[in-house]
């Protein structure tokens, strides 16, 4: 995906990691090369991940619920429900507000089975918002990999938002702020494309901003809705 985007690990500066689970932290078994690559992380999620890794990370810790800088960049942390040791949300932003460094922000909240007061105001602070649509309640229901006890993990309070979660959130929300609305974290079995704009449909026209899914195949990055 680097490579597609004309990147490369080497012009990677850093990580910051939301929580411990494989699908957020793989990729660090293959930072021995880079240790170049600084990797922000809450403590709790360095002592799960440490422990599994043979070569040690060039970690930097912050506390959840803080705010913190790399370069030019202004990091706020805060806690997401979900089932692992200590996750969070990033609320990320950079310039200083003035007409030759206007302030940009982005709101990265995936990993979460609802959503309280203070990441709604995360969330509306944002230019950019990346946010998971993770299900489809119908997808889900039918699905045959996954036992009942892990469907209802995932539409738990401490689990996933869907694909309905997510917009009535953001038709809710409908912050003037926002510029370009990210839909991720789409479930590879439980997901498509036609669901989640069919879940969005309502609100493509009233959203003054633009809305991409990011597929979970990686075949085609962005599907643009508006």
């Amino acid at each position: 995906m680097l490579a597609d985007s004309g990147e490369s690990l080497a012009n990677i500066n850093a990580i910051f990691l939301t929580h411990e689970h494989g699908d957020h932290s793989a990729a660090l078994k293959g930072l021995a090369k880079h240790p170049h690559i600084q990797v922000f992380a809450n403590d709790p999620t360095r002592r799960s991940l440490q422990r599994s890794l043979k070569h040690q990370i060039t970690w930097q810790i912050f506390e959840t619920g803080t705010t913190f800088n790399f370069r030019d960049l202004e990091i706020r942390s805060f806690a997401v429900p979900h089932d692992a040791q200590e996750p969070v949300g990033f609320h990320i932003s950079h310039g200083h507000g003035d007409l030759f460094s206007p302030r940009q922000s982005l709101a990265w909240v995936t990993d979460l089975g609802h959503v309280p007061a203070h990441i709604r105001e995360h969330i509306r602070d944002a230019d950019i918002l990346v946010i998971e649509a993770n299900y489809c309640l119908d997808l889900i229901d039918s699905d045959s990999k996954r036992p009942w006890s892990v469907k209802q993990r995932i539409k738990g309070r401490h689990g996933h938002l869907s694909n309905t979660a997510a917009h009535d959130l953001i038709a809710e929300i409908a912050s003037p702020r926002w510029q370009h609305i990210y839909l991720a974290h789409l479930s590879r079995d439980c997901n498509s494309l036609d669901a989640v704009q069919a879940a969005f449909a309502p609100s493509v026209e009233a959203l003054d901003c633009h809305i991409s899914i990011v597929s979970p195949g990686g075949d085609t990055p962005f599907i643009k809705l508006s």
